[in-house]
């Protein structure tokens, strides 16, 4: 996994054995990452997969102990500071996308129905369009190479039909120069959609898979469902994006009053 190759790498320099690293190295591999800015988060992944990988060689007797057992690792702030679109704000930047290119319409709609990450919108191709028990489908490949199966909103396969024309096989994003378009001309557009939008805001494809989850969160969808859409491997990262969390609207007293309410009568 890169996250072990990341770490072995240090270690090899620092010229510890791998299996002579002591708690200290361990956390001395983590301070590097940190003076190198690295996110809390992705210092907190590296630690994880060190821990589980001398856990393991603990378990199969190669250790006597994992030396990774009490790494400190860092706390994370499970507030998103990611840009954020409000109901109207997003739908009048679907409105902005269906009055430009066909091609436009359809990434900002990938983008912000299907909460995709930009590699998975601008590596999609028209192969990869289908009809499944009645819903237009596109397969696609996550992060991490897992492919899967997404159905498509009926404004976004119409999208993305004018979109490819009468191609029948490559990319379905090109640039003006037939490549296939890279997420720095996806981020373009989508800037340029958010300024005929009239948002003020900085956007870019992130903000409109950020805008996907909150928006499908506070429509009342499970997190479950919005996690598994999102490809999210924790919950966490998503409830991130529930900007309703703190809502008093949502407070759990509400429901268990009301559920209380109907025996005491």
């Amino acid at each position: 996994m890169p996250d072990d190759r990341h770490y072995i790498v240090p270690v090899h320099q620092h010229h510890v054995r791998l299996f002579d690293a002591r708690r200290a190295d361990i956390e001395c591999f983590a301070r590097e990452l940190e003076a190198r800015c690295r996110a809390r988060a992705t210092v907190t992944r590296r630690l994880c997969t060190i821990a589980g990988f001398y856990r393991y060689a603990a378990g199969e007797e190669l250790l006597s102990d994992s030396p990774a057992a009490h790494v400190r690792r860092p706390r994370l702030d499970y507030e998103s500071h990611a840009t954020g679109l409000d109901r109207s704000e997003l739908g009048a930047l679907l409105v902005a996308a269906g009055l430009g290119a066909a091609a436009e319409h359809a990434l900002v709609s990938l983008l912000a129905l299907n909460g995709l990450r930009v590699s998975e919108a601008t590596g999609a191709n028209i192969e990869a369009m289908g009809l499944e028990r009645g819903h237009r489908t596109l397969v696609i490949t996550r992060k991490g190479g897992k492919v899967v199966t997404i159905p498509l909103a009926p404004r976004t396969a119409r999208a993305i039909d004018l979109a490819i024309g009468e191609r029948c096989e490559g990319p379905i994003f090109l640039t003006a120069s037939a490549r296939r378009l890279d997420r720095h001309g996806a981020a373009r557009i989508v800037r340029r959609v958010a300024r005929r939008a009239g948002i003020a805001k900085k956007a870019g494809p992130h903000t409109l898979r950020h805008a996907f989850i909150t928006a499908a969160l506070d429509a009342g969808v499970p997190l479950r469902d919005v996690q598994e859409a999102a490809s999210h491997a924790d919950p966490r990262t998503t409830m991130r994006c529930d900007r309703a969390r703190t809502s008093l609207d949502r407070h759990a007293t509400y429901i268990a009053a009301a559920y209380v309410a109907g025996a005491a009568r």
